[in-house]
């Protein structure tokens, strides 16, 4: 079972880093002072002196950054580099002053310093510091190799500094051991503790570049344009080589460390390391083609290295883009990436799980989550967020529906192309989200609907039960004592035949109430006003008194009248058999008010006995709220003082 390194972890040490961090940069700026003052003639020399002022500044920055936070083998490394190679360069300059300016002192201890300085820290980077990039106890292989490293920087300090070793002897260990270490770090990053496996691919690319960069050494100086090419290789690297580092220890908050970069740095800065190895192989292509004192020749030259080398820079950038910003550095490719979530979601409450999925992966982040608006609880959460998260606000067709929050990988922060890309992706994540929330509410109507067709049933087997069907029975009942008394005794069989068709006049008259509650025929021919109108005399009839105030289109949405008149009738059948008068009344208007779409407003009011605080209402009510929410309308009952019973429906024209 692995464990957690214990001795190399500790509290940050600020004082010394920052010592670290000055000594470096002081190093470096005093030796452009000398440098400048001396303005010697071009040689090899000074391009290995722009390594080296690179490798301080670099290295000095980031030892001292990350020792300020955490102790730890791996920055003291990064800081001894620096120093090193901080002085091999003022080595150089001091010693190229010296020439011009005799007399300085110290130059016999200070100019062996510039072939030998750099050489601990530069090698420990691929050599050493590879196999200490982990959170875990080194196994095996890693102590091993951490042992080879060490013997291999050594053996090669020793030999350059006190022996005449042939070169070729001190470059092969070197590459040798440098390229394991790489593949080393290769395994890890695709075999190893899944915590530690973030970037460890792009250390495994920095570790065996640094290794090659030391072939040229063992290459004959007479190679044309070696002098050159060489430390020109070797800046390239020292760009590249830190910003591996970063990624694997600050995505992966290894040792501890929390430190955000933005990506826009992070991708700077392997942008600029790659674009300076461009620049060497491009430069080295073309002084290896064959080429004549001609402008064409070297045009032609010009034009072999741009077709050679071109293709393989802009692949790379893509690679590095698509490391630090994932598919948001093509907001059209990430918008079909995001949209073809919507056919992977097996139903529409999966919807936003795939595509708050789908906005992590797209974007490279930690962490999304999604709220509805309103919502106490999110709706979705991929990932764990151990950050400050990036909230973006969902909106659809001008309404806020929600709210996305993300949160960037440990060691990274959100800038603003990233910001613009997750907004982008927030309208895509706001329509899912609009999608999910219809259909639940499209079930919910369904189960509405089911629920009101049942009721309408119920009251249909009622009225057959309770009403038509024992009348009839009784007619029944009635024509059989009529044909027993049509012989012995006429006048009563007429007077028993004029009561069954009263009786039958009334179940008439009832199986046509009932269908007319349902869904009149007038409401489809002549319109919702004249539906009430007609109401209103079929209850007269039967002595209760119905005002109408009817102010509505000639034509109207069929499912909007149906349930402004199913409210209406079933409210009057409460107001008839609950209020206690004999009347009420009903008023329906069209309104609009602001810019809202217009609405249908339907009001029945009585002066009745109205109702306590604590009633809850029956099937009616609940019959009347399910109405009104099928088409997107709202019901309030209230009892307005002085007294009675009002209800209130608001039903967009519209059905929604």
């Amino acid at each position: 079972m692995s464990e957690r390194l214990e001795g190399s972890v500790g509290g940050g040490a600020p004082v010394p880093a920052a010592a670290l961090a000055v000594t470096a940069w002081v190093l470096a700026v005093l030796s452009v002072v000398a440098f400048l003052a001396a303005d010697p003639t071009l040689d090899a020399d000074q391009m290995f002196f722009l390594v080296d002022l690179v490798g301080a500044a670099v290295y000095g920055t980031v030892g001292g950054v990350v020792l300020a936070r955490r102790v730890h083998p791996v920055p003291i490394i990064l800081g001894l580099t620096a120093i090193g190679v901080g002085l091999a360069a003022f080595s150089y300059a001091y010693t190229q002053l010296a020439a011009v300016r005799p007399g300085l002192p110290g130059v016999a201890a200070i100019e062996p310093l510039q072939n030998t300085a750099w050489i601990p820290g530069t090698l420990a980077l691929f050599l050493v510091v590879p196999w200490l990039i982990r959170d875990q106890r080194l196994d095996a292989v890693g102590r091993v190799g951490l042992v080879a490293g060490i013997a291999t920087t050594a053996w090669f300090f020793v030999a350059r500094t006190w022996t005449d070793v042939d070169t070729l002897a001190l470059v092969v260990p070197v590459v040798t051991v440098g390229l394991i270490a790489a593949g080393d770090v290769a395994r890890r990053s695709l075999r190893g503790p899944v915590s530690e496996r973030i970037g460890l691919g792009w250390l495994a690319v920095g570790t065996a570049l640094m290794a090659l960069s030391f072939v040229p050494l063992a290459l004959p100086a007479a190679w044309p344009w070696l002098w050159m090419i060489t430390p020109l290789i070797h800046l390239a690297v020292q760009a590249f080589y830190p910003a591996a580092m970063l990624v694997s220890v600050l995505r992966q908050r290894m040792w501890g460390l929390d430190l955000a970069v933005s990506r826009a740095v992070l991708a700077g800065t392997l942008t600029v390391g790659l674009t300076v190895l461009y620049v060497v192989v491009a430069t080295a292509l073309a002084r290896l083609l064959p080429t004549s004192d001609s402008v064409l020749a070297q045009a032609v030259a010009a034009g072999a290295v741009a077709v050679a080398v071109q293709p393989v820079r802009l692949w790379l950038q893509r690679r590095v883009h698509d490391l630090v910003y994932g598919a948001g550095a093509d907001p059209a490719r990430a918008v079909r990436d995001l949209g073809s979530r919507f056919a992977t979601a097996t139903a529409p409450d999966a919807l936003p799980a795939e595509l708050a999925a789908g906005v992590a992966v797209a974007l490279r982040l930690e962490s999304v989550t999604v709220w509805r608006a309103g919502g106490p609880e999110p709706v979705v959460r991929h990932g764990n967020p151990t950050g400050e998260p990036t909230e973006v606000e969902l909106v659809h067709r001008g309404a806020a529906v929600g709210m996305l929050a993300a949160t960037a990988p440990a060691g990274e922060s959100l800038d603003a192309r990233a910001r613009k890309s997750l907004q982008e992706l927030a309208s895509v994540v706001a329509t899912g989200l609009v999608l999910e929330q219809a259909a639940r509410d499209l079930e919910a109507a369904r189960d509405r609907l089911s629920t009101v067709r049942l009721e309408e049933r119920r009251v249909i087997r009622r009225e057959l039960h309770d009403g038509l069907g024992p009348s009839l029975a009784g007619i029944r009942l009635g024509l059989q004592g009529v044909r027993n008394l049509v012989a012995v005794d006429p006048e009563s069989a007429v007077r028993l035949l004029d009561s069954l068709q009263q009786q039958l006049d009334h179940q008439v008259d009832g199986v046509r109430s009932l269908s007319r509650t349902l869904f009149p025929p007038i409401l489809d021919e002549l319109g919702l006003a004249a539906a009430l109108h007609d109401l209103a005399a079929q209850h007269a009839r039967a002595g209760f008194t119905l005002e109408v105030d009817a102010r509505v289109p000639a034509t109207v949405d069929p499912a909007v009248s149906a349930a402004a008149y199913g409210i209406a009738v079933e409210a009057i059948s409460n107001a008839r058999r609950h209020s206690g008068v004999d009347r009420c009344r009903v008023e329906m208007a069209c309104e609009v008010t602001g810019a809202d779409d217009p609405t249908l407003t339907v009001v029945v009011h009585d002066t009745g006995r109205g109702f306590g605080p604590g009633h809850t209402g029956g099937v009616g009510t609940r019959s009347m709220r399910e109405r009104a929410g099928l088409i997107g309308g709202t019901l309030v009952i209230d009892s307005p003082p002085p007294g009675g019973t009002r209800v209130t429906a608001r039903l967009p024209l519209a059905a929604s």
